[in-house]
């Protein structure tokens, strides 16, 4: 399993806006400036994660971008479900019903266990300061 590119952007814009003061909201193109994210590439996912509740935007002089809750209330799950979806590791983990073999595939909860070990670490980590260097 891999992340996309634009997960893995808006992982580091999180991070980014992390960092901030609670007060302080960032321009998007200083965050794609830091963090080595295409401008255009940004939009969208500013668009995303903000239509996730996970960010807020405003415009004008005194607009930018900030997170929309603390970061210790942001997880990596979070992102990365905002902008690719749900964690699957293959079509049988995400709906077992839907496995050809059914219960007999000796697969099957294999996949079903991992799945769950990765999101549950992944919803686990947060962007509070102490987690994130």
């Amino acid at each position: 399993m891999q992340i996309t590119r634009q997960a893995d952007y808006a992982l580091r814009a999180v991070i980014f806006l992390s960092r901030l003061d609670d007060d302080q909201k960032a321009s998007t193109s200083a965050i794609a400036e830091e963090q080595k994210i295409p401008p255009s590439f940004l939009a969208k996912i500013v668009s995303q994660l903000s239509l996730a509740g996970l960010i807020q935007t405003s415009r004008g002089a005194r607009g930018g971008v900030s997170l929309a809750r603390p970061p210790e209330k942001i997880s990596v799950l979070d992102v990365i479900e905002a902008i690719d979806g749900p964690v699957m590791l293959n079509e049988c983990a995400g709906s077992p019903e839907n496995c050809t073999f059914g219960e007999s595939c000796p697969l099957q909860q294999i996949w079903c266990d991992t799945r769950q070990e990765l999101v549950s670490r992944l919803s686990s980590a947060t962007f509070a300061p102490e987690n994130i260097h």
